[in-house]
């Protein structure tokens, strides 16, 4: 919008908030014009998997409004495509999470809609269970996942229990961009709702099937001599974590007291991502008081997990693509042991290490790559399903601490992935390892990989538009060597490609990605480096990967990666 567009805009905002107490906040935003502005310059937009953005007033803010606006739009697409449809709704603890979940509740039975609603902060595997589970047509959840507490979103799953796709969230986005959103919302009263039987509470039952599934995902390892301490980050994770570790009858389990509690405010760890090391001071603290020999916390949606393993009197923190290979390896041994590998197949994404195709080649299993989302793992179980070879699925595994064992979830879950790191720390404790310790032994068999992930901020209005010439810069000229390695091959993802595959069948159909911004950059000794605009916050994420022989010359190849990123990035 132009100056005179937002002012126009504003102005109606105001009209329709005469006596209501959004007024105020509306009148706050006036004295601050660049805050007016970048909350009233655009409209949200489904990024992936549909809205997230800060708490606040104007269209391009997470509030009432924009939240009526984008059910009002998605309800018009599910009539449109089906028969009575169905909705199961959840939240985890972030602010405005009770108010927007019963606002979409409200719309969605003003327009004939049923759903089933959580009570309570729920983690977002769950609600992917809960939409297979129930038949429902689709899900909602009001998360922003790892964001600051400012945040909160509003995520869509497909009838598949996936993230919504790119082709639905096109068609739920185009549904929403012809609603106004004043004049076009629909909203019956909540209780009005529940009266009529339109919305209704979920039963406990659907949480007790989701955490029986969980536990038949279980290696049966016995977890009596492990001891863990716990954060749920003042998130939705702490019942369910509880739960299923108690079942596997952990040896000692200890919960960080200031962060158990559900609490939007995240009053102890103000960034809840398990990725950024400050938030996990609090429960090393614990671990290391009580001497546990892992330290686990989930974001607030619980469906990634931190992991800290105690390590020769130390507490030593894995990242996610450390963690994604010890559990491929680990369930690939332990699979190879059982039942063989024959048609075993793994997932991973384009931007997690490479050191899962060396796993997957050292067992001759198939590993296949897909986009950033977890949305394309779930999706490559349905595929298997399709095939009747829901049984083949073995791992899932993202970068970003996100994994996945079972199907009855088709998105990362970070409650069964704390019992596949506790059962696999203690089956290794038994042989007198650690993780440590066994990451260390699968760089001495595959060569060492050290990764990193630089970040740029591009805030403000004109930041996406920063952020595009960026790319078409590197588009229309790629490096041709970084960190004096030569670029040996550039894949851009832009107009699709083929999919990545380590021991693909003979009899397998060829994939081809769907288009995504993404550039990879592929070095003279295999390391990598892609370069990719995030889908949920405005910055461009550049993913850096070296491959050494050694564990120093990987780190020093990694700092020129970085250094040499950082100057193409400031050129």
């Amino acid at each position: 919008m132009n100056d005179v567009s937002i002012e126009n805009e504003f102005d109606r905002w105001l009209e329709v908030m005469d006596g209501n107490e959004d007024r105020e906040a509306l009148n706050a935003l006036a004295s601050n014009p660049q805050l007016l502005k970048d909350a009233f310059a655009r409209d949200l937009h489904f990024g992936t998997g549909g809205l997230r953005a800060k708490i606040g007033m104007g269209p391009n803010r997470l509030n009432v409004w924009t939240v009526g606006k984008a059910t009002q739009g998605l309800a018009n697409w599910l009539n449109s495509q089906v028969d009575e449809p169905l909705v199961v709704i959840a939240r985890d603890s972030r602010h405005g999470g009770p108010e927007f979940v019963r606002r979409a509740a409200e719309v969605l039975a003003a327009n004939g809609i049923r759903s089933v609603v959580f009570g309570h902060p729920s983690p977002t595997p769950v609600l992917s269970f809960a939409v297979r589970d129930l038949g429902c047509s689709a899900g909602i959840v009001v998360t922003a996942s790892h964001n600051p507490a400012e945040y909160n979103g509003f995520k869509v799953y497909g009838p598949d229990g996936c993230q919504a796709t790119t082709e639905m969230c096109r068609q739920i986005q185009a549904a929403i961009d012809s609603v106004d959103i004043f004049d076009d919302v629909c909203a019956e009263p909540f209780d009005a709702a529940i009266e009529s039987g339109l919305t209704a509470w979920a039963s406990g039952d659907v949480l007790g099937r989701y955490l029986s599934s969980t536990l038949s995902c279980s290696q049966g390892i016995d977890c009596s001599d492990l001891s863990v301490a716990y954060t749920p980050l003042n998130g939705a994770g702490l019942v369910c974590v509880q739960r299923v570790l108690g079942n596997m009858g952990m040896g000692a389990f200890h919960v960080v007291a200031e962060q158990a509690e559900p609490n939007g405010d995240f009053p102890t760890c103000p960034k809840p991502n398990p990725e950024v090391p400050q938030t996990m001071e609090a429960v090393i603290d614990l671990a290391s008081r009580e001497r546990c020999d892992l330290a686990l916390a989930t974001d607030p949606d619980a469906d990634r997990v931190g992991v800290v393993v105690r390590h020769g009197g130390e507490y030593i923190t894995l990242s996610g693509n450390q963690v994604g290979v010890l559990l491929l390896d680990w369930l690939a041994r332990r699979a190879a042991s059982r039942e063989g590998l024959d048609r075993k197949v793994a997932v991973t994404t384009i931007v997690s290490t490479p050191m899962a195709d060396d796993v997957a080649n050292g067992y001759g299993l198939e590993l296949r790559r897909t986009l950033t989302g977890f949305k394309f793992t779930g999706e490559q179980i349905g595929l298997l399903e399709q095939d009747g070879r829901r049984g083949d699925f073995l791992f899932g595994l993202e970068e970003s601490l996100g994994y996945l064992s079972g199907t009855h979830v088709r998105d990362k879950d970070g409650i069964e992935a704390c019992m596949l790191v506790c059962e696999m720390a203690a089956d290794l404790k038994a042989d007198g390892l650690d993780l440590v310790d066994a990451m260390a032994r699968l760089y001495d068999r595959y060569g060492w990989w050290s990764g990193k992930q630089l970040t740029r901020a591009f805030e403000g209005v004109d930041g996406a538009e920063r952020m595009a010439a960026l790319m078409d810069r590197f588009r229309a000229g790629a490096p041709t060597e970084i960190a004096n390695l030569t670029v040996d091959h550039v894949i851009d993802y832009k107009a699709g490609a083929p999919m990545p595959i380590v021991n693909s069948l003979p009899d397998e159909p060829v994939q081809t990605l769907p288009p995504s911004n993404v550039l990879e950059w592929r070095l003279s000794n295999g390391s990598r480096v892609l370069v990719r605009p995030s889908g949920t916050e405005p910055k461009l994420k550049v993913y850096l990967f070296a491959k050494g022989l050694t564990k120093e010359s990987a780190d020093n190849l990694l700092d020129a990666l970085w250094n040499s990123m950082n100057a193409l990035l400031d050129c």
